[in-house]
Order: C-alpha cells, then sequence, then structure tokens
C-alpha cells in the first residue's frame, strides 16, 4: 500500500535544482533583449516644471526615450487602486512615468530603452528635469501636524479614516477597576527579497500576442492589469512567472510602472525587452511597510481580564496607496490576538507621506498589532504583579467558544470569526519549552556570573487563507504520469512538493509522478496570487477537490473495463485494482488511453482506445455530461478566513556595557490545522523568525527631515547575517483542523515573524527593568533608555549633598 503522504516531512523537490545553481529568474529570460533604465525623482516633493530630453535622442544604442507626455489612454490614467474601500476616501496612486509632480524619491520619471543597460544609464543621466521644491512631509507626526501636505487636494494628509468597535467601551474602561495608556510604535521596514523586481516581454505581431514574464506574485492580477493599460484582449496576454527570488510581499503590488511600460516598449519596437531592478532601485521606487504609532487605553480587573480596550493609531501609507487599507485593517482587528476584551474599539487614520508607499511586507499589519496587544498584556501583568503568562490565560478565547465572532469586518469583508484554536494548550506547550517556571533560578544563576537575562511570550492570531478562489487543474498523461497546474505563484514556498503530496494521497500515485506548475497564466488562467499565508489552504484545497474529479472519473472507466463496480475498485501506486482480487488491474496511464475516443492509432498503446477496439456501438463515444481526457479541473473559495495561530518565547543577554542583545533560546509552537508538510512549515517558520529578530533588533528605514532614504544600500541597512540569528528554534506542533477546508488547513507562511517584535521587547524589558515602548532597537537606544531611566531613579541632590559633589 502507499504510504500516506500528507504529514510527512518530504524532501523538497524544487531545492536540488536550484541549490546546484539550476534556477531560472528573469534575469535569465530574453537573451539578447532590450535594457531598460529608468530616470527616478531624487527629491521627496518637487514640481516638475520641464523634462529636456533632447541630449538622448542622438545617443548611439538607444531606441527610445520616454515621459509622461509619451503616454496615451489608459497609460496616461493613473495606476490602478487595486483595492478599493468605502473608508478610503483619498485614495491616490501614481502615474506609470510621473506627471506634473514627484511625491517621493525614486519615484519614475522618464525611460529609457536602449541596446544593453549600460547605454540605457548613461542616457538615463543626460535627461536634464527643472524641479520646483516643495516642502516634504516626512513620518507620521510631520503627517499628523499637516503644516504641509502630500497632495494639495488631500486635506489633514488623510487618506481614510476607519473605526469599528465592539461594545460600549467608554463604559468598561470608566468602570473598569485598574486603567493603563500606553504610546507605542512600530518603524517603517522593507521586505528585501534577494531578487528585485523584474520583468521581460516579447510581443508576436504576426499573432497579435503578448508573453511576458515577471517576478510578480500574482500573475493573473498582472495579465489582467497589462490587458487594461494596453487595449488588449486577456486572451492575447500571456503571464509567466519563472523562479522567484523572494517576495514576501512587496511583488503582490501590480502592475509596477516598468509592468506595463516594457510591454509596451516590446510592442512597440518590435523587440523582447527587459527590466532588472537593482538594489538601489529597490530600496526606494518599491515599496515598504510597518511604520505605525498607537495610543492606547485598557481597563482591566484584579486578574488581569480586560474589560474595555480602546486603541487609536496612525498609519503611514507612504506617497500612494495602491494596495487600499489592507495593512491597516490588518493592524485594527488582528490586534485582538487570541483573546477577547470585554469591548473593544478601534479607530485609525492613513497618513500620506512624501515616502515609498506601503503595501504588505510578511505579516502585513501583523507584527504591528501583536507587538501593541502584547505590550499592553504585559503592562497589566507589572501593574498588578502578576505572572505574565496568567495575565493571558485569563484573556483566552477557550476551546469550546470556537467559531469566535469579535463582531468586526476582516481585511477579506467577512466577518472576524476565529474558526478553531486551542490558546490554553498552545500556551502550556511553550511554557515547557522555554522553561518557563524554571526561568527565575537560571536568571540568579546568570546574575551570579555579572550577566543580565530577560523572558519574552507574545502570542498572535493570523488570518490566513482569504478569497476569493484559486484553481486547480489536473491531467494524467497516457504514461500515467500526472501534470497538475495552479495559478497561484511560487517564491521559496515548497507548492511543487506539497501539491504532490496532496494529488500523490487522493490519486493514489507515487509521489515522484507528479509534477506541479504555478504561476503560468497558459495553464491555469483564473487565480488570485500568492500572499496572506493562504497557498495552501487555497490552492492545496483546489488541487485536492481537482484531484478528487480526476480520481472519480478514473474508477468509472476503469469499473467498465474490469467489469467491476466503482465500489470494489481502489488506485494504489498508480494502478487500478479491484480491493481483494489479485491480478484484476489496469494501469492508471492505460485508464487515460480509454479516456480519449481516437479515430487514429499513434502507437501501441492508442490502439486500445481507436473505434474498433473500445466503446458501445449503441452510444456516442463521448457521454453528454463527460468530455474526453482523464483530468480533473475545480476550483475552492472560501466561506471565510482561516485563523493559526501561534505562541513565541526567547530569552536574551543584554550586554551591561554596549547594551547589545544577544538571543539565547528561542522557541515557537505553532497551529496552521493539518500539517501538510511538517518541514516545510518549520522551515517557514524559521525564515519568520529570522525576520521578526530583524525587525526588532536591525532593519529600519532611515529618512532625513528632506525625504532623503539614508541608508538605501545593504552597506548601511543593517540586516542580521545568520550569526544573529538563534542558532537553534525550538518548535512544537499543535494541529486543529479548520471546519472551512477539505484538508482542514490553516496558513503558515508569515507564523514566524508576527510576534518577534514583541517577544524580544519583552525580553528586553523582563533584562533590564526599563519599559520597551518602540522597535526596533538598536544597542544606542537601549544604552540611552538605561542612562535616561537612571536619571529618572536618582533623587535630586540636596544642598549639602551638591556641595560636597562640587568639591
Amino acid at each position: 500500500m502507499t504510504t500516506r503522504l500528507v504529514g510527512a516531512p518530504v524532501q523538497r523537490v524544487e531545492d536540488d535544482r536550484l541549490v546546484r545553481g539550476a534556477g531560472r529568474f528573469v534575469d535569465d529570460v530574453g537573451g539578447d533583449a532590450l535594457e531598460v533604465a529608468v530616470l527616478r525623482s531624487p527629491h521627496a516633493h518637487a514640481r516638475i516644471r520641464s523634462i529636456d530630453v533632447d541630449a538622448v535622442l542622438d545617443c548611439p544604442g538607444v531606441l527610445a526615450v520616454w515621459t509622461y507626455d509619451d503616454l496615451t489612454g489608459p497609460l496616461a490614467e493613473p495606476l490602478p487602486l487595486l483595492i478599493p474601500h468605502p473608508d478610503l476616501t483619498q485614495g491616490r496612486t501614481q502615474y506609470a512615468l510621473a506627471k506634473d509632480e514627484v511625491n517621493h524619491v525614486g519615484e519614475a520619471i522618464a525611460l529609457v530603452v536602449a541596446e544593453d543597460r549600460y547605454l540605457a544609464e548613461d542616457a538615463v543621466g543626460r535627461i536634464a528635469v527643472d524641479y520646483e521644491l516643495l516642502p516634504a512631509v516626512v513620518g507620521v507626526e510631520a503627517a499628523r501636524r499637516a503644516e504641509h501636505l502630500v497632495h494639495d487636494d488631500v486635506p489633514g494628509n488623510v487618506a481614510a479614516r476607519m473605526e469599528q468597535a465592539n461594545g460600549d467601551v467608554a463604559a468598561a474602561l470608566e468602570s473598569a477597576p485598574h486603567r493603563l495608556s500606553l504610546d507605542l510604535a512600530i518603524e517603517r521596514s522593507a521586505s528585501m527579497p534577494l531578487e528585485g523586481r523584474g520583468v521581460v516581454a516579447r510581443w508576436d505581431a504576426d499573432n497579435g500576442r503578448l508573453q511576458v514574464w515577471s517576478a510578480t506574485q500574482t500573475s493573473t492580477g498582472l495579465r489582467a492589469a497589462i490587458a487594461a493599460k494596453l487595449g488588449l484582449d486577456l486572451l492575447a496576454v500571456d503571464v509567466i512567472t519563472p523562479d522567484i527570488g523572494g517576495g514576501f510581499g512587496v511583488k503582490i503590488n501590480h502592475p509596477w510602472p516598468e509592468e506595463v511600460l516594457v510591454p509596451l516598449a516590446a510592442m512597440r519596437l518590435g523587440r523582447t525587452v527587459k527590466f532588472t531592478e537593482d538594489r538601489r532601485e529597490h530600496f526606494i521606487s518599491s515599496a515598504h511597510e510597518r511604520g505605525q504609532l498607537h495610543h492606547v487605553e485598557v481597563g482591566f480587573d484584579d486578574d488581569g481580564r480586560v474589560l474595555g480596550l480602546d486603541v487609536r493609531f496612525w498609519h503611514d501609507n507612504g506617497a500612494y496607496t495602491p494596495y487600499g487599507l489592507i495593512v491597516p485593517i490588518i493592524t485594527s482587528t488582528q490586534l485582538l490576538g487570541p483573546y477577547k476584551p470585554g469591548a473593544y474599539h478601534v479607530q485609525f487614520d492613513s497618513l500620506y507621506t512624501n515616502a515609498v508607499m506601503v503595501t504588505p511586507y510578511r505579516g502585513a499589519g501583523r507584527p504591528q498589532g501583536c507587538f501593541v496587544m502584547e505590550r499592553t498584556m504585559d503592562a497589566i501583568a507589572a501593574h498588578l504583579g502578576r505572572d505574565r503568562t496568567e495575565v493571558r490565560a485569563v484573556n483566552f478565547i477557550q476551546p469550546d467558544e470556537f467559531p469566535f465572532d469579535h463582531g468586526l469586518v476582516f481585511q477579506d469583508g467577512k466577518e472576524l470569526e476565529y474558526d478553531s484554536g486551542n490558546y490554553p494548550a498552545m500556551l502550556e506547550k511553550l511554557k515547557e519549552l522555554v522553561g518557563w517556571d524554571d526561568f527565575e533560578a537560571f536568571r540568579a544563576e546568570r546574575a551570579a556570573e555579572g550577566r543580565r537575562v530577560g523572558l519574552g511570550i507574545a502570542c498572535y492570531v493570523e488570518g490566513t487563507g482569504v478569497g476569493p478562489y484559486e484553481g486547480a487543474h489536473v491531467h494524467v498523461e497516457t504514461s500515467g504520469k500526472v501534470k497538475v497546474a495552479t495559478g497561484l505563484t511560487t517564491q521559496g514556498q515548497g507548492h511543487q512538493t506539497a501539491f504532490a503530496q496532496i494529488v500523490a494521497d487522493e490519486l493514489g500515485v507515487p509521489f515522484d509522478d507528479v509534477a506541479v506548475t504555478t504561476g503560468d497564466t497558459r495553464r491555469m488562467p483564473y487565480a488570485v496570487g500568492t500572499f496572506a499565508s493562504r497557498g495552501a489552504v487555497m490552492s492545496g484545497s483546489a488541487v485536492h477537490l481537482a484531484a478528487q474529479r480526476a480520481k472519480e472519473k478514473a474508477l468509472r472507466i476503469a469499473a467498465e473495463a474490469l467489469e467491476a463496480s466503482v465500489d470494489d475498485l481502489e488506485i494504489v501506486d498508480g494502478v487500478v485494482q479491484v480491493k481483494g482480487t489479485p491480478g484484476a488491474t489496469i494501469d492508471l496511464g492505460t485508464v487515460a488511453v480509454l479516456s480519449n475516443p481516437l479515430r487514429y492509432a499513434f502507437d501501441e498503446a492508442s490502439k486500445a482506445a481507436t473505434q474498433f477496439s473500445v466503446g458501445d456501438p449503441g452510444k456516442p463515444p463521448v457521454a453528454e455530461d463527460d468530455e474526453p481526457g482523464l483530468e480533473g479541473r475545480d476550483f475552492y473559495s472560501p466561506q471565510r478566513s482561516t485563523f493559526a495561530s501561534g505562541m513565541h518565547a526567547v530569552v536574551v543577554e543584554t550586554d551591561p556595557d554596549t547594551a547589545e542583545v544577544t538571543i539565547l533560546t528561542y522557541a515557537v509552537v505553532h497551529d496552521c490545522g493539518t500539517l501538510v508538510n511538517p518541514m516545510i512549515v518549520e522551515g517557514q517558520i524559521h525564515g519568520g523568525v529570522a525576520q521578526g529578530v530583524a525587525g526588532a533588533l536591525y532593519e529600519r528605514m532611515a529618512y532625513d527631515d528632506a525625504g532623503q532614504l539614508l541608508n538605501a544600500s545593504f552597506m548601511d541597512f543593517l540586516m542580521p547575517y545568520v550569526t544573529e540569528v538563534p542558532a537553534s528554534i525550538d518548535i512544537d506542533h499543535l494541529e486543529t483542523p479548520s471546519p472551512l477546508n477539505p484538508l482542514g488547513i490553516k496558513g503558515a507562511g508569515e507564523a514566524g515573524v508576527i510576534p518577534g517584535s514583541a517577544a524580544i521587547a519583552a525580553a528586553i524589558e523582563d533584562a533590564e527593568g526599563i519599559p520597551i515602548t518602540a522597535m526596533p532597537i538598536s544597542p544606542s537606544e537601549l544604552f540611552e533608555l538605561r542612562s535616561r531611566h537612571a536619571a529618572e531613579q536618582t533623587p535630586p541632590a540636596t544642598g549639602e549633598s551638591r556641595r560636597e559633589e562640587q568639591r
């Protein structure tokens, strides 16, 4: 019998090719393609008085130079606002090339196409732009003051104001026995995938067909955007995603200016055209995330039970809002984590600044919300003098309370209703994993050596598997091999392995016989994309359903061939057999041959499907409700999101002299429902923890008051090396299957990053005894906090003591 594969740590089939350098990325496509360079604004805010391209027109090797004035039709309109929302009353998006004004350093102004990138870059340097400088609005505080405006027609720099509530928060706070106020902050950061953005386009004038290769996270979305902007039929555009060197959210935005301008150049010039983003361009012209300021009012009882929670926050959305309000909506709803406050009210302003626009980055608003909620839980525990885990436990949603409706609306427009979970059991697992109850003894041992250590904890819930749908196609070849296609894209998640496991189990074929294709609109034209930890939930479910359809057809055809009942058949290792009857078998490949009635025989196998070999003379070769071929196609569309959860604990050491922070222990307990491949899930957690550590201790976007990004290179943008990431991460799993999809899966892609800042802040605070209210935190900032805290704790000197000091 075939061993069940779902739940097994199957080795990733992608890795052998990638680690041997045989990957094929966007920059590997195109051969002798023309190349593009883009003139980008050196100013954060300025009017464009004029653009002079005359010096470029006679440059050797230059084939085209465009500014906004060269664009017509839909291309001359702003790029799409992808996710409209009723509260986004002042949404703004950029033009493919700047029209009249630039609103952040790095905004695209002009494009040059040349025989190679060197010539294109040289030509860009010859373009002369006359700017009228305008005041820059940098940071949330400046946006709130609104002394200057990013967009003249947006009052107060407020793109949107949104409010949600469940219960009477004012009354709950008024009557609460205890009450605290907190002000908390998370700074800007960014995804920084190893591969930046890239696009290659080829126009087939004879057939009127456009082929595009892009490092996008949504091939079908990009296809639709290109067709709309270039005035092409949807079926005349193919978008293919080759191997992608990381995404983490930044590549879900579409179309980027280059993703419509490069195809336009290919069509106009009749040549293959390529754009590959360099690292500085990625810093200043892609997208950032994270920056938020929060004010919290919380009321609670003597046990630490939250009676009322009122949160007001301000979100920096940068210069434009192409991705709508998704990030702050997620923050406002996922902030609640595994807890059930008696009453909750949240209001946020999404604010324009003269900085790179904000779109989701792995975690997508959840790290900010988790930081706020977990810092609040720790503050409650400190105020009451109670154990931090006890305060969390009294606020948990209990296992028998699922499904649990928070009375709010989530980012997908559906109710914020948790499907399953067991938070008390998860907390007990984590305490055991990190040695929570024994930590004070460990602290005392280290203190005796002159060392400071601290223990932090953070809990979160993550909405995953958002709709609207994903689809899959499963095709059984006459060789018995199985080809699977699904439309979402892959950036390293192990889709080719996990989806093959699902199909092999459902169809009863060897794992090695299954090949998976993702992100190619030629193979699956209807899809949504890869984001929000939705791959396994959405495409995994679709693949499962499509394999079921293929299996049903295989058994029906085999039943006729074997003269048996469908109920008596099974498929084992690619062979259909009658249960308990050795010898009564038929290969799945042969079933595939029989599924396609033929007039012509091409080989020995196909003879079995020709008109004199098979079929009932009294019936049509293909029944009215059937179609040729052994394949299945299906779509999965969820009622609402699934909600994964997890808890992290971390032990840190803070150097008493330099204030450096060293992670000693990192522990994770995670619940993503049914585990398809534990090895892949743990790999996702490891990568997420690394990014969580980066966001807590290292990475930030450093803008000056003029809106210049001061650390726009890997020389200056501080990222952790392998030496700064925990050498080992202790992981345990809890499985509470989701009732919302056929496999019980919840997402896992963002699990590792969400609670990193919250847990590390708690551990530093535990080590130092100083409130940590902003992240990331550097050694110099911690050193400054120590000095300030020491000054606040030192009593003012008396007259006599002052005289002694003077002596």
